[in-house]
């Protein structure tokens, strides 16, 4: 297997330790170095590269993640199709920790964060309604029922800024929204995938009810989170790589780079030459 990959997993160590045959590459970008290394692996006949969002030792925090360094890489490598889990908090009762929720919206309450690659000269509105990949949701469904874990088929993750958690004020509002997750790295990270037309499917890990709103249940902090994040490790990790092994023989058949199909900011629409400019280096 060349330094190539067609599936994409933004995840730790813990998803490839127990692989054969791992190669750790480095992959350079127009955006700065992305987290770490990426590490290359097969996973039931399927080439995929495993990239630790936060670097390896947890050394990146949420707000410094370089999500267009780390998206546009996984694109250079080959990769069609992410998988992208995160630890997240509750915002509403019947979504417990240990929980999994399949997300299928987001909510972005970030600022500052380098969100785009159509910084110029090409100008493109990418469509973000319908972000997390309908067909990789439902083999997420199945193969976290098949572990037996519960697991809420939709759901929508408000993105934070980071490092912080959320005031009881904040949470609140979020809760009487009616959203359920609330994470700090979905946003820009699966828009930017989209923006690339690399499919994408989210896997939140419910560790806490946010910020303790909800009566009866404590005020979120970081120990009681990594407590529950290191029961759920075992359970992720053999859910993503099953999951591997049921995606689509053809990734092209998600539809997902007619994403890049949009229209662009002059009321054209994207030719076959915008997009070879743009992926000039890819």
């Amino acid at each position: 297997m060349g330094d190539v990959a067609e599936i994409g997993v933004f995840g730790g160590s813990g998803f490839y330790s127990l692989l054969q045959d791992v190669r750790e590459i480095k992959v350079d970008t127009p955006y700065g170095a992305p987290s770490d290394s990426f590490f290359l692996a097969e996973v039931g006949g399927r080439s995929v590269a495993f990239l630790p969002r936060h670097g390896r030792r947890h050394t990146i925090p949420p707000h410094g993640v370089p999500y267009r360094a780390n998206v546009w890489a996984m694109r250079a490598l080959g990769v069609k199709a992410i998988i992208s889990p995160c630890a997240a908090g509750s915002l509403q009762r019947e979504v417990a920790p240990g929980d999994f929720v399949v997300c299928d919206q987001f909510v972005d309450r970030t600022r500052g964060r380098a969100d785009t690659f159509f910084d110029g000269p090409i100008v493109s509105h990418v469509s973000s309604a319908e972000i997390y990949d309908p067909t990789l949701r439902a083999i997420a469904i199945d193969v976290i029922r098949e572990h037996g874990i519960p697991v809420h088929e939709r759901g929508t993750v408000v993105v934070i800024q980071g490092p912080r958690f959320s005031t009881k004020a904040e949470s609140k509002w979020f809760s009487d929204a009616g959203w359920e997750v609330i994470n700090m790295t979905q946003y820009p990270e699966a828009y930017l995938c989209r923006e690339l037309g690399m499919a994408v499917v989210n896997i939140s890990l419910i560790t806490d009810y946010d910020a303790g709103v909800i009566e009866g249940t404590e005020v979120v902090n970081a120990l009681s989170v990594l407590e529950v994040f290191e029961k759920n490790a075992s359970r992720i990790q053999k859910v993503v790589l099953d999951m591997i092994t049921r995606f689509p023989a053809d990734l092209d058949s998600l539809g997902a780079r007619d994403a890049l199909a949009a229209t662009r900011g002059d009321g054209h629409v994207i030719s076959a030459f915008d997009i070879r400019l743009f992926e000039t280096g890819l």
